[in-house]
């Protein structure tokens, strides 16, 4: 698939290979920008003190355990939620205003094995702007195509949703978020409930897509083992507050003790991966999920 696929393609950084696997390719641009944010939702406030900058490109993973406010960042970034203090922009505009420039997965949908759409037809509804609440508009099958040559899907593309793999289903629902040609992609746990070789291939898939067409990718995860070798950036929430920034330097023993006052170890399997111990809420996070998908 050629680059032309995005408009705002840019060359990559220098010394990245056309082959690399590294990191994406990032501009100075803000693709996001939270400064000394707060989000509340009724009386509870679920973070706050938040300041995060991704810049136009880079490939951002939101890790944190369940209940520390991962999918109200998403929740905050797409305008469904309003800070209650602090400032955020996306793209450059408030949050909300650049839905056309903005590609979103939510949380993994279960489709009915009897279920008779296409993949195709599943990918063209990521056009209509209906989940959006834009006027309807023809699809473009040229579009249509580029996404599903992206992902790796157009071979199953025309056979029913329901008879389709997980890891084919999960191909097919990013090439729906990313057929609008989005500058934005925002996915909520995009590798749950798959296999770890289809976590492995799904995190190459978005890390090539963010690379090599200079889309931001930011995405909810649970375990960032599959994502590492891609990451520019993580956004760890815990405690109520967020630490923000490289890998290797987030995700360590002294960060995230800062971050939750307690002491906290993390640990690197002989394999490379990373465990996390002494979370004061139940464990979630960088441990294995391998249910079939």
């Amino acid at each position: 698939m050629s680059s032309a696929f995005h408009p705002l393609a840019r060359a990559r950084r220098a010394g990245a290979g056309d082959g690399d696997e590294g990191l994406c390719a990032a501009t100075e641009e803000e693709a996001v920008r939270l400064h000394r944010a707060q989000a509340r939702i009724g009386r509870h406030i679920v973070w706050s003190e938040v300041s995060v900058t991704v810049t136009q490109g880079e490939f951002a993973a939101i890790l944190g355990p369940n209940g520390s406010g991962k999918t109200t960042l998403l929740q905050v970034l797409l305008g469904e939620l309003a800070l209650a203090h602090g400032s955020a922009s996306v793209l450059g505009m408030p949050p909300g205003a650049p839905k056309s420039e903005i590609g979103y997965l939510p949380q993994r949908r279960h489709f009915d094995p009897g279920s008779r759409i296409r993949g195709i037809d599943l990918v063209r509804l990521g056009l209509d702007g209906a989940r959006w609440g834009l006027p309807l508009r023809r699809a473009g099958a040229e579009q249509v195509d580029e996404a599903l040559d992206l992902v790796g899907a157009a071979g199953y593309a025309r056979r029913p949703i329901g008879r389709l793999s997980g890891g084919e289903q999960q191909r097919l629902l990013i090439a729906q978020a990313l057929v609008s040609r989005p500058r934005l992609l925002l996915l909520d746990e995009p590798l749950d409930s798959l296999d770890l070789p289809n976590q492995t291939a799904v995190a190459a898939l978005l890390a090539r897509i963010c690379r090599q067409q200079q889309v931001t990718v930011l995405l909810v995860a649970h375990d960032v083992n599959p994502l590492l070798p891609y990451l520019d950036r993580v956004v760890y929430f815990g405690a109520g507050r967020a630490l923000a920034g490289p890998p290797r330097q987030v995700i360590t023993a002294e960060a995230l003790s800062r971050l939750y006052g307690a002491p906290i170890e993390v640990l690197r399997t002989a394999d490379g991966r990373l465990v996390v111990v002494g979370l004061p809420e139940a464990p979630a996070q960088h441990s294995d999920r391998h249910a079939h998908g």
